[in-house]
């Protein structure tokens, strides 16, 4: 009946299934973006958290490099810590030359001493360890265990995860909004097979339920196609990026293509829907 009351070749059927199709396709590739993007995020958090660096000034009648020395050799001991590695001036000119330059320091120019650390990022020391044990062996130093920066890329992650969701959230109201005009264009072209179907007995649950059944599988497919389409440009990503990704900011995987096998399911949820209520 469902076919005699909306044939498939009326309705604008073609053209909404080509607008679900694009909305879809645009909601897969948001749901990869941010489930690479939460990867990323995810994966410069426990980076931050396995690292920490210290600044270390020497003591008078101590060279810089001593007393990076000694800083190194005593968080060494500490636990948590994986390795403790102390940075001589060749590298502390190095990183200061995006700044300074290359080869434009003066020999006398007193510069501070690194100690990079490395820590257990599943059994990091407590806050304030590695300063007390610094304290304790008279190393005057200045601990940062980039806590700020951990900070920074955590909310760049909610950040991103509030986006994807809100653009998620807009392509399915946009979707639906589809459906319910088609549906009530529909309903206004088949005005008379309506009516002759409450003459006959039918409720109006029952005439909903035909465009329900008729919008639900056309979003459904229409899912599908964009689900495919998404799914076909995010392997292209990976094929070109390899193992580890398509690239450091966007780390997408094989198996982050499976995130759009429940598009044409939540499609066709929403095309019923939209359909039943309209």
């Amino acid at each position: 009946m469902s076919g005699a009351l909306l044939p498939a070749g009326e309705g604008g059927g073609r053209a909404l299934t080509f607008v679900i199709a694009v909305l879809c396709f645009l909601a897969c590739l948001a749901a990869l973006a941010g489930i690479a993007a939460n990867r990323a995020v995810s994966d410069w958090g426990s980076q931050v958290k396995a690292a920490a660096t210290v600044q270390v000034r020497p003591r008078p009648g101590e060279t810089p490099d001593e007393a990076a020395a000694r800083g190194a050799e005593a968080l060494a001991g500490v636990k948590g810590v994986r390795e403790a590695r102390a940075l001589d001036r060749a590298a502390a000119e190095h990183l200061l030359e995006p700044w300074l330059g290359k080869g434009d320091l003066p020999d006398d120019l007193p510069l501070p001493r690194l100690v990079t650390v490395d820590l257990d990022p599943n059994a990091p020391p407590p806050p304030g360890a590695l300063a007390a044990v610094l304290k304790a062996s008279a190393v005057d130093a200045v601990v940062d265990d980039h806590s700020r920066w951990l900070a920074d890329i955590e909310a760049a992650g909610r950040a991103a995860r509030i986006a994807a969701g809100l653009i998620f959230l807009l392509l399915a109201g946009a979707a639906g909004a589809a459906v319910a005009f088609a549906t009530r264009v529909g309903l206004a072209a088949r005005r008379d097979v309506v009516e002759v179907l409450h003459l006959t007995g039918a409720e109006d649950s029952y005439v909903a339920g035909l465009f329900q059944r008729r919008f639900g599988f056309l979003a459904a497919r229409a899912g599908a196609i964009g689900a495919l389409a998404a799914a076909g440009i995010g392997a292209m990503l990976c094929a070109s990026g390899g193992a580890d990704g398509f690239s450091p900011l966007l780390p997408l995987t094989w198996g982050d293509l499976l995130a759009a096998v429940p598009c044409p399911l939540l499609a066709g949820a929403v095309g019923a829907l939209a359909a039943r209520l309209t």
